[in-house]
């Protein structure tokens, strides 16, 4: 290790006395850094506080969500930006410089860290990179939301020796791995509202384990059989306050959750019978945040239906069926989110930055799927991700099939379905791009007890038309996932740290801290195949890994292949371009 890089990993150089921050003061990625980074003097830490290095940042399309949006963006909702201007970013890789009086003894000058951005404190969430300030400058304070909130510290501790941009990557990579770990309600919401609506006579069962964790605080039987009705106090019911309407119409839905949940929508819905599509779509659109809808019925709907896909991301909007009698069977046979083992998965749009890093999970898994086809439309990007998992996939003895409907056709990739799964269907299906055509059609390709992990960042009110029918019919399940919580962070840096995950892989691009505006720009253009890191405290252009030859070859040639990052090219690039 060069004096430099020692010096630098080791505090032992003299502070600067000004910070560069990029800072947003108006809405549209056009204006941001219009004039480079704001100049600012480099604060000392309160008693409560941290001062922070930022030794690495990966830009994220969430940041060009927040830039592009500006104030209308939910987390800063009528901030004045003008006055109060956002510093972005959350995937970063921090050390601490000074400690506080209050945290001197825990947090050592020298010592690293990543941040949970998801901030919960007391009950209000306030995201770094979003209404606290985050990591697109060289220094930042660490205050009380962070470090005593709602789940404690926020800041979690990474080895020495873990490289920094591997470390800011595991943040995006913690979103792959949560949203792996969903895991079913598998019981009625206690304290929530249930509406339960009879449409067909039948010896339907209510009880068991749906009320294992308690019982709702309301129940609405609507349209309900006499002999159903029997059974409710089996689960709990008589617990709850029950209200019996007669039989729902789609019309009626929305009046009766604007009464009885004040318009935030029912926690449970149980339909017992194949119900109208329209009923259906009422229905639907008037779950609350993280509801289950459940259809026991054994013929299917008359037509698809209209889903808002955008809320099973966001708002976890759960879809479960069963063929049989017994409700509980619809939550209890509901699968949790993680691939079948030895089973079939395909990924749609599977070349994109988040794309590469869920195949290469895939691809690693041992006891994972051993058969992925991967599509996407963009050749060069195909290429890479090939490149990047290989080896794993050969490893793992998993077969691979990379393919690009655009060029080779729909029957191309209709054969190459077939041929992966017999005619019978995905076990999962990965949505890595917001287009709603893409999960519509995917839908007819899940096999029974299939799962869709709708990953990709589909606003609320994207309606796609789906065959719910397969919730029940076929046992099929639809997810999505936004985020992580501290344990999913915790857990990827563990698995990053010990090369379990191929974090360096899914970086693509670097630069130093003048390059962080067109660092937004090309995220915005997906101008890389992979991650865009920027190191604050080194000047350099943004540059693409496999252009690095041009400008760095010293660095280059401590890739691996030419194109992945290494250890050993950060260390060199650091030692070249460090001025302490």
């Amino acid at each position: 290790m060069s004096d430099v890089l020692n010096k630098y990993k080791k505090l032992d150089y003299k502070l600067p006395e000004a910070n560069l921050a990029w800072r947003m003061y108006e809405a549209g990625v056009e204006n941001f850094g219009k004039n480079g980074p704001d100049t600012l003097p480099l604060l000392k830490p309160k008693d409560d506080e941290l001062l922070v290095r930022v030794d690495a940042i990966g830009i994220c399309f969430s940041d060009v969500k927040l830039i592009t949006q500006g104030s209308s963006h939910p987390r800063i909702t009528r901030r004045d930006l003008a006055n109060d201007p956002v510093t972005a970013g959350h995937e970063v890789s921090l050390t601490v410089i000074e400690a506080g009086s209050k945290w001197a003894g825990q947090y050592k000058p020298g010592s690293r860290y990543i941040v949970q951005a998801d901030v919960y404190y007391k009950g209000v969430n306030i995201a770094y990179g979003y209404a606290l300030a985050g990591g697109m400058q060289q220094f930042g304070i660490i205050g009380e939301p962070i470090l005593a909130g709602d789940e404690g510290s926020y800041l979690i501790p990474v080895k020495p020796d873990t490289g920094y941009a591997e470390a800011a990557l595991v943040e995006p990579w913690t979103c792959v791995v949560a949203s792996y770990r969903i895991v079913p309600r598998r019981s009625l919401k206690p304290g929530g509202v249930t509406l339960i609506v009879g449409l067909e006579d039948g010896d339907y069962t209510i009880g068991g384990s749906l009320c294992s964790c308690g019982a709702p605080a309301k129940l609405i039987l609507a349209g309900l059989p006499e002999n159903v009705k029997s059974g409710i106090c089996k689960c709990g019911g008589c617990s709850a306050e029950i209200i019996e309407t007669g039989k729902l119409s789609a019309g009626e839905v929305k009046a009766l959750a604007q009464e009885r949940t004040g318009g935030k929508g029912f926690d449970d819905v149980i339909v017992l019978g194949t119900p109208d599509p329209d009923l259906a779509e009422a229905l639907g659109t008037n779950l609350a945040k993280s509801a289950v809808m459940a259809i026991v019925a054994d013929k299917p709907m008359s037509r698809p239906v209209q889903i808002d896909v955008g809320r099973v991301h966001y708002d976890y909007i759960d879809y479960v069926g069963t063929k049989s009698k017994n409700v509980a069977d619809a939550y209890g046979g509901s699968r949790e989110s993680e691939f079948v083992q030895g089973g079939s998965a395909w990924f749609i749009g599977a070349a994109g930055p988040m794309g590469q890093m869920h195949v290469q999970r895939a691809a690693k898994m041992p006891n994972g799927p051993k058969k992925i086809l991967c599509t996407d439309v963009d050749n060069h990007r195909l290429d890479y991700l090939k490149a990047g998992v290989a080896e794993a996939a050969r490893e793992n003895g998993i077969e691979m099939v990379f393919l690009n409907p655009m060029e080779e056709g729909i029957e191309a990739q209709n054969k190459a379905i077939a041929d992966m799964t017999g005619g019978k269907g995905f076990d999962d299906i990965v949505v890595l791009a917001p287009v709603t055509a893409l999960i519509q059609g995917a839908v007819e390709h899940l096999g029974n007890g299939g799962l869709m992990n709708i990953f990709a960042g589909v606003p609320r009110g994207t309606i796609a038309t789906m065959d719910l029918s397969a919730t029940y019919m076929k046992g099929i399940r639809f997810v999505g996932s936004s985020g992580s919580r501290p344990k999913d962070m915790v857990d990827t840096l563990a698995f990053t740290e010990s090369g379990e995950l191929p974090v360096r892989n899914s970086l693509a691009a670097i630069g130093g801290i003048d390059a962080m505006a067109d660092g937004v720009r090309a995220v915005k253009e997906a101008r890389f195949p992979g991650k865009t890191v920027i190191f604050p405290h080194i000047r350099l252009a943004l540059t693409a890994l496999t252009e690095l030859d041009k400008v760095m070859p010293n660095v280059y040639a401590k890739l691996r292949d030419g194109k992945f990052w290494t250890q050993e090219a950060e260390d060199e690039l650091l030692q070249s371009k460090l001025n302490i």
